[in-house]
């Protein structure tokens, strides 16, 4: 055997190596590809149905979407109506009530029922109610109390 023969013989000897290392590798990733396909059909056969429900769910929600904003709206309306009322009744009723208010207690004023001497005005001092000739003497000792003494 010459060089040449025994050099051929090793490329021939890797060259069947690496074909057979290429063959495995390729009847594993046929493997791999057999088990992508069957998870992927499994998914669609499950996400279909999934995906169906999901449209009905969102379809329906959004029904009920605008029914709560036809609601909403007619809430608003009839908020702006009372509103109006309100303010209808206020200025209707509101001045010429307080006018016969004011005049009622003039009347009674006048008639002598409400000519009574006024109770005394109170005062709080220091969390009690004090009456008006008492006042100024509590007062002027609570300020000797908070300045230590004297006035």
């Amino acid at each position: 055997m010459s060089g040449g023969e025994v050099a051929g013989l090793l490329v021939a000897v890797f060259w069947a190596i690496l074909v057979s290392f290429l063959a495995v590798v390729l009847a594993r990733l046929a493997q791999t590809l057999r088990a992508a396909t069957k998870l992927v059909s499994g998914v669609t056969e499950q996400a279909v149905p999934l995906l169906t429900e999901a449209s009905a769910t969102v379809r329906s929600a959004q029904s009920r979407l605008d029914r709560v904003d036809a609601i909403a709206a007619d809430v608003q309306e009839v908020t702006a109506n009372a509103s109006a009322l309100s303010s209808t009744v206020s200025t209707a009723f509101g001045g010429p009530l307080v006018k016969v208010a004011a005049f009622g207690y003039g009347v009674r004023r006048a008639l002598g029922r409400g000519s009574e001497e006024p109770r005394p005005k109170r005062t709080v001092v220091r969390g009690r109610s004090v009456p008006a000739a008492r006042r100024s003497a509590r007062v002027r000792r609570a300020g000797r109390d908070v300045r230590g003494g004297k006035d």
